[in-house]
């Protein structure tokens, strides 16, 4: 299995991102999909969820009305739409797994995913 994330950079605080994630060696319709970031010297965070059929999605209060998640099926892939970005975003940003059997219980805690990509840098500059 494999998830790989593209899209971060370096950019100015108000413009917007979108990440990408693509997952390869899994039913990818078959498995929730979860965005974390890490910023330097902190723990990871969650930022936002997507259940496996595509009908819930759940944010962080920080992010919320500014972040939004989605999925491709058709091209295993799931996407995280940053728009306003602030300083305080700049992070590592990963993209998750976990099987649909999972339910949405736990979708905050980063234990709780079954696979992870590397991660991609997002720079927020004021």
């Amino acid at each position: 299995v494999q998830l790989v994330e593209s899209g971060g950079g370096l950019v100015q605080a108000g413009v917007s991102l979108r990440l990408s994630c693509a997952a390869s060696g899994l039913t990818f319709s078959s498995y929730s999909q979860g965005w974390f970031r890490q910023a330097a010297g902190k723990e990871r965070e969650f930022v936002a969820f997507l259940t496996w059929s595509g009908d819930s999605t759940y944010y962080a209060d920080s992010v919320k009305g500014r972040f939004t998640i989605s999925r491709d099926n058709a091209k295993n892939s799931v996407y995280l739409q940053m728009n306003s970005l602030k300083p305080e975003d700049t992070a590592v940003y990963y993209c998750a797994a976990r099987k649909y059997i999972s339910g949405i219980g736990g979708h905050r805690d980063s234990s709780n995913y079954d696979y992870w990509g590397q991660g991609t840098q997002v720079t927020v500059s004021s």
